[in-house]
């Protein structure tokens, strides 16, 4: 496997304007994808009581969607600080999954390029970066891929600050279909990291056993507990030598 280095970040192979051009491309499909949902977040939270200021600090420092949706709505109910924390923390769990599956590839990093990176991995990011790690980490630079989770986040606070400001015209995001454009967007980056046919069975088996426990446990355990089962799956049957159709 192919690693991405901390010479690589010193000395990045390439002109400056070569990784923000390629950064750029990585991140557009993500920044669109944001806006409706950003708009959505905004107007909610503008609707909820929170100040311009704090929805718009909310995306800067905590730049988590359905985390900050659900401390919006939370908000708005008069729920005590704590059982927000907490909330949201359970919430997103499955980040530590997503950092866990990126981290062989970035052996040698220094902590600080991993903290930056880990503060701004989101759902579609990792569905971009781990698409492009597979495909060729070698020529994936530290320099693209922090450019990419950058220009994501100015994307969602400017969505978010956009929102804000036309919350009278957004009341109801479900009316316009704003609520479906993150999960469709998403969807649409894993179908494109199909490759084989182990990838489709760990997604189909995934898919199964999420849909099932989110009748009985919370969606984020659902969520914690099908993609590790799926995972586990794919890797015994890769072990055994049946994954390489």
């Amino acid at each position: 496997m192919n690693n991405v280095t901390s010479q690589e970040v010193a000395n990045p192979v390439g002109t400056k304007s070569s990784f923000l051009l390629e950064g750029a491309q990585g991140a557009l499909p993500i920044i669109l994808g944001y806006l409706p949902i950003g708009l959505a977040y905004g107007a909610l939270a503008g609707n909820a009581g929170l100040t311009f200021w704090e929805t718009v600090l909310m995306s800067v420092f905590v730049f988590a969607g359905s985390a900050q949706f659900v401390a919006v709505a939370l908000l708005s109910a008069g729920a005590e600080t704590l059982s927000i924390v907490v909330t949201t923390f359970f919430v997103n769990l499955r980040h530590l999954l997503m950092s866990a599956a990126l981290s062989p590839y970035f052996r040698g990093m220094s902590r600080a390029w991993l903290a930056w990176f880990g503060f701004e991995l989101t759902d579609e990011s990792f569905a971009v970066h781990s698409m492009r790690l597979r495909q060729d980490a070698a020529s994936y630079r530290p320099a693209t891929i922090l450019t990419v989770n950058g220009l994501a986040q100015l994307g969602w606070v400017a969505a978010s600050a956009l929102g804000f400001l036309l919350q009278k015209g957004i009341t109801d995001p479900g009316k316009y279909g704003l609520d479906f454009a993150l999960p469709a967007m998403f969807i649409a980056l894993l179908l494109m990291q199909f490759t084989k046919g182990l990838d489709v069975l760990v997604a189909a088996v995934g898919f199964v056993i999420s849909l099932l426990l989110g009748q009985v446990v919370p969606v984020y355990w659902a969520a914690i507990i099908s993609a590790t089962a799926a995972a586990a799956l794919g890797a015994v049957i890769s072990l055994k030598g049946g994954g390489q159709e």
